[in-house]
């Protein structure tokens, strides 16, 4: 008796929680003037959106293990002499433990997003999170000399968690966080891969000091960092699959309510992928967000060969100003994600970024050979606040103007372009500063960021996303072709916003 009372109690609930979502969705035509096609999807789409507590908890795992998976990146390039006297190679070698991560992603983009589309947010966060575990207890495996090659091919395994990773932020931030608050979601998101990489500057020489005349102790040391790596990445990787769903119970905005309306059965993976290189602006943004993040990933790959050419004997405060620039290019992330969530101006940000990055640039250019290392600090910072604030931007610009096509494929596509530019670039400027000057070869990076300000300028932003949180756009999912514009009247305060 007491179980049946129990169904029956339990059926009554649920039958008032759809008398609810019909009657939000009777209400909503007055509210938000959201229309769609179907009864089905006009109750999906005009539920009252909630915002979900568990949001902050999977945002804070993917940032902690995306942090480690940084921390992996660069735990080598920082001791490249220490590691090169360990297991007896050349720092070439060793540079390739860090190029296997670009090298790794820009083939392996697209089966990753294929899968983060179609099986879903969890599995994905899973197989990053699960890789990284994987490749950091490999490293502990091959601490002794002469086991470069496992190294390398733990390396390569955590590189592969990279590529479920770095495609994320956007995804994690749209399918958990309500419209206020996506934008600084998506930078907190990127922020802790910035984080790793920063404590990746400071935490490896203190643990790993470069004892060359005993290997022994250099072994412990490495053995301390390895495994305190592992123990960390596997609690995050647990942590994952405690904390991760696929999405929360109720949509947290308009846009996604609209998005669940759509069913499984009719989305194409190779479909989006032609939608998204049919798209102008999306094109012009993939490869501007290539030439910037690009030029990123070559300064600071080359740092140290920048600072020691005018600073002889510098090595350390190289390091630091590396490290500076990381950090500065964490707090820009998150003055441009609220940035962003406060105002909306997607394209007028990212140009004003993008521009202030390029002067940023041509002063560090142009200051480097004073001989005031104190100067290299200051226009380091500012160029790293610039650039790396504009991360962020890039990603959320994209899912703007690509709405409805998936976050992870269009975040893929901007990180792939990073990836290709980034190796081009390094390899050029590397070339151009070791046979002429620094400044030769940061000129050469100057003058693409200026190609890249000029495509920024000319994409033509439909804010799609924001104008269906807003209420203000008529949309059927099944029907936008992603290349042109969807026919709506928005409303005065965002009409000129809108056509920019």
């Amino acid at each position: 008796m007491a179980e049946a009372g129990d169904g029956a109690e339990e059926e009554a609930e649920a039958e008032g929680e759809r008398a609810e979502m019909l009657a939000a969705a009777e209400a909503a035509p007055q509210r938000n003037g959201l229309l769609l096609p179907g009864k089905e999807a006009a109750a999906g789409a005009r539920a009252e959106p909630r915002l979900s507590r568990r949001r902050l908890a999977v945002l804070a795992v993917f940032s902690g293990y995306s942090l480690v998976n940084a921390f992996q990146w660069i735990q080598y390039s920082i001791l490249s002499s220490a590691f090169a006297r360990f297991y007896g190679v050349s720092f070439a070698d060793i540079d390739w433990l860090s190029m296997v991560y670009m090298v790794a992603y820009v083939p392996l983009i697209l089966p990753a997003t294929w899968l983060l589309d179609a099986r879903g947010l969890r599995l994905t966060a899973l197989l990053g999170a699960g890789l990284n575990a994987l490749g950091a207890w490999l490293k502990c495996a091959s601490v002794a000399p002469g086991r470069y090659a496992l190294t390398m091919a733990a390396q390569a395994v955590c590189a592969l968690a990279q590529v479920f990773i770095l495609g994320l932020p956007s995804r994690v931030a749209a399918v958990w966080f309500g419209p206020a608050e996506v934008s600084t979601a998506c930078a907190v998101a990127v922020l802790g891969n910035q984080l790793g990489t920063a404590i990746g500057f400071l935490l490896p020489p203190v643990l790993v000091p470069n004892t060359p005349n005993d290997l022994d102790l250099m072994a412990h040391n490495i053995s301390i960092m390895f495994y305190g790596t592992a123990i960390v990445s596997t609690l995050l990787f647990l942590l994952t699959g405690v904390v991760f769903e696929e999405k929360p119970k109720y949509p947290p905005s308009h846009s996604q309510a609209v998005l669940r309306t759509l069913p499984p059965e009719e989305y194409s993976y190779k479909q989006s992928i032609i939608n998204l290189f049919r798209n102008i602006p999306f094109v012009l943004l993939l490869i501007s967000y290539g030439m910037m993040t690009g030029a990123f990933y070559s300064v600071s790959t080359l740092l140290n060969q920048m600072i020691v050419t005018h600073y002889e004997g510098e090595e350390v405060n190289a390091g630091r100003i590396g490290l500076t620039l990381v950090v500065a290019g964490m707090v820009g992330s998150i003055i441009c994600g609220l940035w962003l969530d406060y105002t909306k101006t997607y394209k007028q940000t990212t140009l004003i970024v993008y521009v202030l990055s390029f002067i940023g640039m041509v002063v560090f250019t142009f200051t480097l050979d004073l001989g005031y290392l104190i100067v290299v600090f200051v226009t380091g910072g500012v160029l790293g606040f610039f650039m790396t604030g504009y991360l962020p931007l890039g990603f959320e610009f994209a899912v703007e103007i690509t709405y409805p096509e998936s976050e992870g494929t269009s975040s893929g596509l901007l990180n792939a372009s990073a990836q290709i530019f980034g190796i081009i670039f390094t390899l050029v400027q590397g070339k151009l500063t070791t046979n002429y000057s620094p400044r030769a070869g940061n000129l050469f990076l100057c003058a693409w960021m200026f190609v890249g300000i000029i495509l920024t300028a000319l994409i033509k932003s439909d804010l799609r996303r924001h104008n269906v949180n807003s209420g203000i756009m008529n949309v059927d999912v099944k029907a936008v072709p992603v290349d042109s514009p969807v026919e709506h009247e928005p409303c005065t305060a965002l009409k000129d916003q809108s056509s920019l």
